[in-house]
């Protein structure tokens, strides 16, 4: 819709005010305001459920946990899926495509989560054998390294040196089975997270009194 422009002669000021206001429409249809308000008028896609902030799904159920193996059950490629509840009045579109209006009892997307590999071999059994059988090389035995555990078994573990030094190793999760699959461990066991840093990593800048 064109604007109206007034006839005969016209002040600068009239000019100046005519334009201000076709720049306020302009900024007003094409800016965020008029983002919102397009989405208001149901011009804007609904968002995906996958796509919600942390604090629009506040309900999720802990996996299921393998009893064999203390990991989740659909636990693949070191990711396994939580069912997440989009919280009440927020509308999305769930995992199948469809836009639902949640009530806080629906799932509407699946979270992934990390999951450690596991091959059998336990973090308990491991550290049992390494503090009472290790001056026989069990605990290497154990954890698929036959060579070390015959020398262990042979030297009576280093002169007991070596059944000391495996055990801290064993117990602080250093060394692990041989395929380098990780330990069965509890859920919420003794599990110890390793920190690195790399050039990726943020660094604080220090602030000083």
């Amino acid at each position: 819709m064109a604007a109206a422009w007034p006839s005969g002669p016209v002040s600068p000021e009239a000019v100046a005010a005519h334009l201000l206001g076709v720049l306020w429409l302009v900024a007003a249809t094409t800016g965020p305001w008029g983002a919102v308000a397009t989405a208001a008028a149901g011009g804007d896609e609904t968002l995906k459920c996958e796509d919600l902030k942390v604090g629009q799904y506040p309900l999720w159920r802990d996996p299921k946990i393998n009893d064999a193996t203390q990991e989740p059950v659909n636990c693949t490629n070191y990711t396994a899926h939580v069912s997440c509840f989009p919280a009440p009045n927020i509308t999305c579109k769930d995992f199948s495509g469809n836009e639902t209006h949640f009530t806080g009892n629906e799932v509407g997307f699946h979270k992934p989560i990390s999951c450690r590999n596991v091959n059998g071999y336990s973090y308990k059994v491991a550290v049992a054998l390494s503090l009472f059988l290790g001056w026989l090389g069990a605990d290497r035995f154990y954890l698929g390294y036959p060579a070390l555990g015959l020398l262990k078994f042979c030297t009576v573990g280093f002169c007991g040196i070596g059944s000391l030094i495996d055990f801290i190793l064993i117990s602080m999760q250093i060394v692990g089975p041989s395929d380098g699959s990780s330990y069965i461990i509890d859920y919420y066991g003794t599990r110890l997270t390793r920190l690195s840093i790399t050039n990726e990593t943020f660094r604080k800048t220090q602030l000083y009194p």
